[in-house]
């Protein structure tokens, strides 16, 4: 089902609900829906800022009096990932949130749960187990769109480096897989350096390090990089390359990374370099951190007899240097008008990921990715 028909479910569940807690004097519920979050790989941004967004939402006052959110962190470790989740049926959930470190490893264990009658729901990265939900972004076009750019970039020469993300997820093989298609339609596009970058900031800096060591900037014409785009300028720029001489990058959502895509003499209020407007060259997708929060918002519908879809897909923000905006205030209204960047005085963290934004989820925003507090 598309995200539109998800939508019109949710608008009709949040019309009840609304309807509901109008009475007067209405019955609460006898127990709240007990749901855990399972979270897998947590040295990044974005699965720091995910978490937050799902307890922001639960912490919402359309949730709060209904759910009741247990969080725990397997690691990138698919065993202890399976141990989890037996010990989050046995301990009677009745739904459960997981980022999961494998699509096909955890297949077992989600349809012992589901035959218990938990309703598991997968964010952003899947689960191949039938009775699973999936909320995700279209994992294989970000690689394609996002190829297809740096190769129109180049012209369709030149050499580049990849920096994938968390192996054994299907994000990563999914996104790699489609981008290194892309790549070989093209002869002239030879990737002379490729590393493991955990989808991390910190991580890419340590690999990229490690491949400019046998060469340097000026034999490289461009970057594919999951994450690390805005750290990837950054060195650049300590290499004493030019802000104008930066190479075309495609790569993640990062805030600072958006802010480095904005026009040089752009007036922004906390910039300071890398952090500041260069006109850098890019391509910023992102699988938006609200999927866990829509998540746990669907397995409430679920848990309250609403039909709920076994796949929703998110569409998936692209921004360019031409359609970059700069956020004022990072108000709800202000992202809905299109603005798609914080300035640093509102966002302290370059790698936070800035696609917070969605009209299926106006109980979080700006405070809910940085702090976990829900939208008043």
């Amino acid at each position: 089902m598309d995200f539109a028909s998800i939508a019109r479910r949710l608008a009709l569940l949040a019309g009840t609900a609304a309807a509901a807690l109008g009475v007067a004097g209405a019955q609460a519920q006898e127990e709240k829906h007990k749901i855990f979050l399972s979270m897998s790989y947590i040295g990044n941004d974005w699965q720091a800022e995910a978490a937050n967004m799902i307890k922001a939402m639960a912490a919402h006052p359309n949730y709060a009096d209904r759910v009741d959110l247990q969080v725990q962190v397997a690691g990138p470790n698919a065993q202890r990932q399976i141990q989890q989740i037996n010990a989050m049926v046995q301990a009677g959930a009745d739904a459960i949130l997981v980022f999961p470190i494998s699509p096909t490893a955890l297949n077992q264990v989600v349809k012992n749960a589901c035959d218990k009658g938990v309703k598991v729901f997968a964010y952003d990265g899947e689960i191949t187990e039938p009775c699973a939900y999936n909320i995700t972004i279209d994992q294989e076009e970000a690689g394609r769109v996002t190829a297809k750019w740096l190769v129109d970039e180049l012209g369709g020469e030149g050499n580049i480096i990849a920096v994938t993300g968390v192996p054994g997820t299907s994000v990563d093989e999914q996104r790699t897989r489609a981008a290194k298609e892309v790549f070989a339609e093209h002869p002239g596009i030879n990737i002379v350096g490729e590393a493991v970058g955990m989808w991390s900031q910190a991580v890419a800096r340590t690999e990229l390090s490690k491949i400019l060591s046998t060469r340097n900037w000026d034999e490289i014409d461009g970057l594919w990089m999951q994450v690390g785009c805005f750290t990837a300028n950054a060195m650049q720029l300590e290499a004493g390359r030019a802000p104008e001489d930066l190479l075309p990058c495609a790569g993640e959502g990062s805030n600072g990374g958006r802010i480095q895509m904005l026009p040089p003499d752009t007036e922004v209020e906390g910039a300071s370099m890398p952090y500041a407007p260069l006109g850098a060259p890019r391509i910023s997708y992102a699988s938006p951190p609200y999927s866990g929060a829509l998540a746990l918002k669907l397995a409430v519908a679920a848990l309250e007899g609403e039909d709920v879809p076994k796949r929703t897909t998110l569409p998936l923000p692209v921004v360019t240097n031409e359609t970059i905006e700069l956020c004022e205030e990072g108000s709800w209204e202000e992202m809905k008008e299109g603005c798609n960047a914080f300035k640093p005085a509102l966002v302290s963290n370059p790698g936070w990921f800035a696609s917070i934004f969605s009209g299926e989820t106006p109980e979080i925003g700006l405070n809910a990715a940085l702090v976990g507090q829900p939208e008043e």
